[in-house]
């Protein structure tokens, strides 16, 4: 490869002109450009529909399908309408789904989160009853279940860290109990991937791996996402426990901590606007990597694509070729079925 490389830099005699042509290298990156076969033969990053993972908001009821306004082509499903649409998406070869639950109740502690028979447990047994093969990732936080709509047990109006991370484990082992394959915590409360991990090996779930989303900023681009999961919160931000979005040293220390912790796959969040980290994350550990292009980057390309100033098949494989360039092996996004549809 060096001598490759040193071959490259040095300079190569001149072709003989021809005709009245100037004089040329000998290497022509053109040549390998002249077709889709050529292209598709030395093409060095792929976008490929089994390293895809599809957001679903799932709610009760029985029938359900409440388009999100800010999100075209998204919506809130029942149980019933997930489980359909898990079977669509693996026709499609999309592998794997990430749940959201929309509880009907909420309460200062997200005691829903933890029903037994609560709107997540339930999609998990529907979507494996229907589709045996998808693999379900849960989503571990209390932001959609609390009546405040932040991420944890509040005192004093603040998130208290310790209280919330034995509360999110106790989540996470009903949803690994509830048949889960992955947990994916989102909730950014130092230590808790760690309390997880304890969890779910002591309640006989050690084979059950955590995706965290271990760089998780403080992003403009959520909103979306919270109208979707009826999760904005009742007062206040998020930015005490989300990352500052300027700091990516931080970020490299907060993989590190949910690797020693136990973190089977690392997230970055959101994805486009983070590609930088991405790549320093994947250089840095050479761990396995999930971006999530979140409801933000999806909603700014389809408002482009509905003026026709995009064309949307292709800005949504390009976008996610550049998460995936950057170093991301998962990418989760919201266009993951209309990809793994546009890639076959």
């Amino acid at each position: 490869m060096a001598s490759t490389v040193a071959a490259l830099q040095t300079p190569t005699p001149a072709a003989k002109p021809i005709g009245g042509m100037s004089r040329f290298p000998a290497y022509r990156p053109r040549r390998l450009r002249r077709s889709e076969a050529l292209r598709r033969l030395v093409r060095e990053t792929r976008v490929d529909a089994a390293r895809l993972v599809q957001p679903l908001f799932v709610v009760p009821g029985s029938g359900v399908e409440r388009p999100v306004r800010a999100m075209p082509g998204v919506a809130q499903l029942s149980v019933d309408r997930a489980a359909e649409t898990c079977r669509q998406l693996a026709d499609q070869g999309v592998p794997a789904v990430l749940l959201f639950g929309v509880p009907e109740h909420k309460d200062a502690r997200g005691s829903s989160a933890l029903d037994p028979h609560g709107v997540i447990p339930r999609a998990l047994e529907a979507i494996r009853r229907a589709v045996p093969e998808m693999l379900l990732l849960a989503d571990v936080c209390l932001c959609e279940y609390t009546d405040h709509g932040h991420c944890g047990v509040l005192r004093d109006g603040e998130v208290d860290n310790d209280p919330t991370i034995e509360r999110l484990a106790e989540v996470a082992v009903a949803y690994a109990r509830a048949g889960a394959d992955m947990i994916a915590p989102s909730d950014m409360m130092d230590g808790r991937v760690g309390a997880i991990r304890r969890a779910l090996d002591e309640a006989a779930f050690p084979q059950v791996p955590i995706m965290s989303y271990a760089a998780k900023f403080a992003s403009a681009l959520y909103g979306p996402f919270r109208e979707a999961a009826a999760s904005a919160p009742a007062f206040g931000d998020r930015r005490g426990y989300q990352m500052d979005p300027a700091n990516a040293e931080e970020a490299l220390r907060e993989v590190a901590l949910d690797i020693e912790e136990g973190a089977d796959i690392v997230m970055v969040k959101p994805a486009t606007f983070y590609l930088d980290v991405i790549r320093r994350v994947k250089e840095r550990f050479a761990w396995p990597v999930a971006a999530y292009q979140v409801s933000g980057e999806y909603a700014m390309l389809r408002a482009a694509a509905a003026q026709g100033w995009l064309d949307e098949a292709r800005v949504a494989e390009e976008s996610v070729l550049a998460i995936r360039r950057a170093g991301a092996d998962i990418v989760i996004t919201y266009f993951a079925g209309m990809l793994a549809r546009t890639l076959r």
